[in-house]
């Protein structure tokens, strides 16, 4: 079904758009040089709107109407409760600059969740200040900055890191130093050696990596960069091969980032809003943004008085609605956190074992939350990821992430998480074995794709580098 713009539907005016006759509303007193004898707006009735707007979410793709492999993302179900809580109207009502005596149950929620993201990582002390992974990114390169003033100048980050790892560190002053995976997909330790210099401020790892493999010489690593004088960062863009099995503090980071909008299933995709609160050790807890939420005597309130934090990084609070879900979501598991990790860890595991065989795969180990794939035997026909990403869409799936991390030629990462059943992930299996067969015998089709969906393939390419996004009548 092809759904018509608003503007398309004005072609015959309804007349049922009510105007204010003369003398009824007062003039408004806007600026001459701004106002206008018209505006350019549809003339539609309400059922004719709601109509549209109802008919365009149909063509909606997301986690309440299918599976979203969408690897590193972790587009993982929302449960609604954490919808209900985040509703209700003592929070969804609460203005931000309510006075510290009327918000200590808003206070207790955030002071609550810094504490139990401490014992989920090991960290000391939490901010959940910064709105997004790479703000948190940027948050702790900050620190690092503060910490080390100019006495180190340089970042080391792997060649599988997320891309914005290098920008959040090049946005700081830092110079960026990328060295490359070793043949198991974790960081080279002669290639680190080599590059940890006096001039180290900062080592920014993700464990798991992007490949979705745990770096089994992360001790190693550790100990090498202290030894060195620097700081040592976990990207945790999520803890989903993580939660109750092992903690980030305990193996030797510094200090890290976390993705609330990931791990701890709130909503998050179209722009925002997310949430990057950032963890560090004792050492450097002096150094977070302001003002921390103390309690004294049963009563919480706002710090300020932190002279060496690198000072605010959001207004107000941080996000209190995706905050205020994460905190739902971690009371609902409660003791049961850790399932939530074995199960991803099982279902990332089940779907590899049944792929690689149809598919290549580039570090044949036992994954974590999320593995990763190549197209390249497929490429024996022409047939690369972005045929097989649109491919999915004609059998009801959204595309996994393709083309990511750039060290695995044809990348296909694909990420089921804790909440889907069994029965999903056959069925997705299937699939992709079905679209890897299709390759084989008919290419073309997937060259098509997509063919059963409201729009077809567009040139992405055009589309990022001209966007437009007005509507004009021909």
């Amino acid at each position: 079904m092809v759904v018509k713009l608003l503007f398309e539907l004005n072609s015959q005016p309804t007349g049922h758009v009510p105007c204010a006759k003369e003398g009824t509303l007062e003039k408004a007193a806007i600026p001459a040089g701004l106002a206008r004898e018209s505006l350019p707006l549809p003339n539609l009735n309400e059922v004719d709107v709601v109509r549209h707007f109802t008919a365009l979410s149909r063509q909606n793709y997301g986690v309440d109407n299918g599976f979203y492999p969408l690897g590193s993302c972790t587009m993982k179900y929302n449960p609604k409760v954490n919808e209900d809580m985040a509703r209700l109207s003592g929070f969804a009502s609460l203005h931000p600059l309510s006075p510290e005596k009327c918000c200590q149950g808003a206070l207790e929620i955030l002071h609550s969740l810094e504490n139990y993201l401490c014992e989920i990582t090991g960290f000391s002390a939490f901010s959940l200040q910064p709105a997004a992974g790479a703000h948190g990114e940027l948050a702790c390169c900050m620190i690092a900055k503060k910490h080390f003033g100019a006495k180190r100048t340089q970042v080391i980050l792997p060649d599988s890191s997320h891309g914005t790892n290098p920008a959040s560190a090049a946005m700081c002053g830092f110079e960026v130093v990328e060295i490359k995976s070793d043949g198991a997909g974790g960081m080279d330790l002669g290639a680190l050696r080599a590059a940890l210099s006096d001039k180290t401020a900062l080592v920014m790892i993700t464990n798991p990596s992007t490949l979705g493999l745990f770096d089994q010489n992360i001790g190693k690593i550790a100990q090498m960069v202290h030894e060195a004088g620097a700081l040592l960062y976990c990207d945790g863009a999520n803890l989903n091969a993580m939660l109750g099995i092992t903690r980030p503090a305990d193996q030797g980071f510094d200090m890290m980032h976390i993705n609330l909008h990931k791990t701890f299933s709130t909503p998050h995709g179209g722009g925002g809003p997310g949430g990057g609160p950032i963890g560090v050790t004792r050492e450097l807890e002096k150094y977070l943004p302001v003002p921390r939420i103390v309690k004294s005597n049963g009563t919480y309130s706002l710090d300020y008085a932190k002279p060496d934090s690198i000072g605010k990084v959001k207004a107000f609070w941080g996000n209190f609605g995706v905050a205020l879900r994460a905190y739902t979501y971690i009371r609902s598991q409660g003791p049961d956190l850790r399932s939530v990790s074995e199960s991803a860890v099982l279902c990332a595991n089940y779907l590899m074992h049944i792929l690689k065989d149809y598919y290549d795969l580039p570090y044949n180990r036992t994954c974590c939350h999320e593995f990763v794939l190549s197209a390249s035997r497929q490429m024996e026909n022409g047939v690369h990821a972005m045929d097989i990403a649109k491919r999915l869409l004609d059998y009801g799936y959204h595309a996994p992430t393709i083309y990511f991390p750039l060290i695995v030629k044809e990348a296909l990462m694909i990420e089921p998480n804790e909440t889907e059943s069994k029965a999903t992930l056959d069925e997705f299996a299937q699939v992709m074995i079905q679209i890897a067969q299709e390759s084989k015998t008919n290419a073309k089709v997937l060259h098509d794709a997509p063919i059963n969906t409201p729009v077809g393939r567009v040139d992405g390419v055009l589309a990022a580098r001209k966007p437009n996004l007005r509507w004009a009548e021909k």
